[in-house]
């Protein structure tokens, strides 16, 4: 299973890495706080301080199309939010 499946790159979060050293990553929804940080802490060779997690539930949705009324939902996703401790940085942007 692998843990961390990708980086959030938004506005906000980029403005959290930068004031709060506070990273944000898409997660696999099983994975608990423990298995978070020695993920980020193995990948990034960085010590966490703190992490949050928070789980968006599915979204329903219906269609209307020539064939009728289409239902479905998405995924749910989960979240974490990892602080780390004084000096330790993580560069998202060194592999692209």
């Amino acid at each position: 299973m692998e843990i961390l499946l990708a980086p959030i790159v938004t506005e906000k979060a980029s403005d959290a890495s930068e004031m709060r050293k506070c990273y944000s990553f898409f997660v696999h929804p099983k994975a608990n706080k423990i298995q978070i940080k020695k993920a980020v802490e193995k990948y990034y060779d960085v010590k966490v301080d703190k992490v949050r997690t928070l789980i968006y539930g599915a979204k329903h949705f219906t269609k209307f199309t020539k064939s009728g009324i289409q239902k479905g939902k998405t995924n749910y996703t989960k979240k974490a939010m990892v602080q780390l401790r004084e000096g330790d940085e993580i560069d998202l942007y060194a592999n692209v």
